[in-house]
């Protein structure tokens, strides 16, 4: 098997602000793929949401020129990873497609939960770790300290520790000799059948779309004729490149090598991210083992605000889909909304990400029904079936017992703030399981706990009590039995069936109050009262009402006898109730956010 010694694709991995993206710009500033005055902070984020959240959505891949010490040339393939938990779906593809990662803790922060779990992540996949310290320069770095932590913590050798500051380009340097030294080249052979894997895609309206691709095997030439695996679908490479911040073309792209091709492909479907692409007349014999398969962990529908538009969202998800393959969904449809769809996401963070880049990047307006996770329903009859719509739950008379999926949680934290956290977890229904003192500071807390409690407002709470220290991550372990019932909205004595929640029986009161009152100040005053009813089953538990706007019959009247006024009243009064009866009340799109915001919010 001949090995490429030209070619290193490594990916940068660590917890969700220990500086990524910040180090990625210091190595592609070194590259020179930009002018220092073209140049921006975050420069691989690409999208508004990003920047503004000053987080990492989307893995994203360029190509790093670079001339070591001895004078060899050399192609550096650089997969920048987001941090929080919720893509680690994305960090799992990126990993895929490398053979070694470079490991990011911060110096001022230590190992967090998110350190601990891609780097178990890189580890399934036999990457070599070269182990880094950033942010050295700050006055509260511990690097003796956090050096203990990655030799206790990780298991990794601290002397092979490399020290950088993103910021100041510090150490950066030595980081790429380490780089060309420690990690392998990639192993394939130019001269056997090709074999491709689909790490990622995205859609050019006037290209088609685009495929993102690392080579294991063999190569690949403009007008060659390429299968994807799965579907079968055949088409000819138009042109092919690697990235360096914009697509440069190429003639060919060999073994090892990470890059793009164009190849004219409309048809949306034909492209599935994981998937194996190889040459049309020398195929190869077996797909490569694509990416793990995604769970969603949190559903929720989309709705359309004008109905008219479900063909524009339908497209919309579909082009969605190919930059996110995290994204589940199909087809569902609400008595209040019209036809919609039901999606799948990794969490409430993925959840407001799909949103808006559905609202920026395709121009869609679109409703959000309440997030909800999956549940197991054992029916009288013997069936078991899964439910994460309120709208399929069975009757109460027919259901057996319900069981709802838990997580184990991982909070790493410092010492102080333990008091609080562990009352927070014990609010959320969580039963610790471990605690460990890992050095004299720094506590991790194992819970099993509800996944339902987590949903909502459980991390910003996390934050917001340990100052933004602690660090959370979570694996998705069994179903136990609960205490689970169907919560409905009603207005006007009628039930919106997009407002159901299905909620944990203790707390559907407070659930039912929440909601009815968010609601209250959401709906618009029409000429007649709204009562906003919250119900379990028949039992009504919360109410609140919206006022009726009053026209004043009375303004004519300068005085006189009170009969004439008492008339025009119960005149008024009778019409109202009439009104009342044919009356409908429309929901605003706000109505349907104000639900899902939480107590704090």
């Amino acid at each position: 098997m001949s090995v490429t010694p030209l070619i290193r694709n490594f990916c940068i991995i660590a917890h969700i602000d220990h500086g990524k993206s910040t180090l990625a710009d210091r190595l592609i500033q070194k590259g020179r793929l930009v002018e220092d005055r073209d140049f921006q902070d975050q420069i691989l984020d690409t999208m508004d949401i990003e920047r503004e959240r000053g987080i990492t959505i989307k893995s994203q891949a360029v190509t790093i020129p670079y001339t070591a010490k001895d004078g060899q040339a050399y192609e550096l393939n650089l997969v920048d990873t987001p941090g929080h938990v919720d893509f680690t779906y994305e960090v799992s593809r990126a990993i895929n497609s490398c053979e070694g990662a470079l490991l990011l803790v911060d110096a001022t922060q230590g190992v967090q939960a998110q350190t601990l779990s891609n780097l178990y992540l890189a580890l399934e996949h036999n990457l070599e770790i070269v182990p880094v310290i950033n942010k050295i320069d700050m006055a509260a770095a511990d690097i003796p300290g956090v050096k203990q932590q990655i030799e206790k913590d990780l298991g990794l050798d601290a002397s092979g520790v490399l020290l950088v500051s993103a910021r100041q380009g510090t150490g950066v340097d030595d980081l790429f000799e380490a780089i060309i030294k420690r990690i392998p080249p990639p192993r394939g052979s130019s001269e056997a059948p090709l074999r491709a894997l689909i790490f990622d895609c995205h859609y050019d309206p006037y290209r088609g779309v685009i495929v993102h691709i690392r080579i294991f095997d063999g190569r690949i030439r403009r007008g060659m004729k390429i299968r994807f695996m799965s579907k079968g679908a055949e088409y000819e490479v138009e042109t092919l490149g690697v990235f360096k911040l914009a697509l440069v073309e190429g003639t060919e792209l060999t073994a090892g090598s990470v890059g793009y091709i164009i190849a004219g492909i409309k048809t949306v479907g034909d492209v599935r991210v994981g998937d194996t692409l190889t040459a049309a007349e020398h195929p190869c014999t077996a797909p490569l083992p694509g990416f793990r398969e995604v769970k969603p962990v949190v559903f929720s529908s989309i709705y359309p605000l004008d109905s008219n538009d479900y063909e524009e969202l339908k497209v919309s998800l579909e082009k969605l889909k190919l930059n996110d393959a995290s994204l589940v969904y199909e087809k569902d449809a609400s008595a209040a909304l019209g036809f919609g769809f039901r999606c799948g996401f990794l969490g409430l963070l993925h959840l407001e990400v799909i949103q808006e880049r559905l609202e920026r990047e395709f121009g869609q307006s679109v409703i959000f029904t309440a997030p909800s996770v999956q549940y197991r329903v054992y029916l009288r009859t013997g069936e078991t079936v899964f439910v994460d719509n309120p709208m399929e739950y069975p009757e109460e008379g027919l259901i057996e017992a319900v069981e709802e999926p838990y997580i184990r949680a991982s909070i790493i934290t410092p010492g102080t703030f333990l008091g609080n956290i562990m009352t927070l977890c014990m609010e959320k229904r969580g039963v610790q399981t471990n605690m460990t003192y890992l050095d004299e500071k720094r506590v991790e807390l194992i819970y099993d706990m509800p996944l339902s409690e987590v949903l909502f407002d459980f991390y910003d709470r996390l934050k917001s009590i340990s100052r933004g220290y602690a660090s959370f991550d979570y694996d998705i372990t069994n179903y136990k039995p609960t205490a689970l019932v169907k919560l409905d909205i009603l207005l006007n004595g009628k039930a919106v069936d997009a407002l159901s929640q299905l909620v944990f029986r203790d707390r559907a009161y407070e659930r039912a109050r929440l909601v009815c009152e968010r609601l209250r100040d959401e709906i618009p005053r029409q000429q007649f009262k709204i009562p906003i009813q919250g119900a379990m089953g028949s039992q009504i538990i919360a109410r609140e009402t919206v006022n009726a706007l009053r026209k004043d019959v009375l303004a004519k009247c300068y005085g006189g006898d009170i009969t004439r006024k008492r008339k025009l009243l119960e005149k008024q009064k009778e019409g109202k109730k009439r009104m009342k009866l044919v009356g409908d009340v429309e929901l605003p799109q706000s109505a349907f956010l104000a639900v899902l915001k939480t107590k704090e919010s």
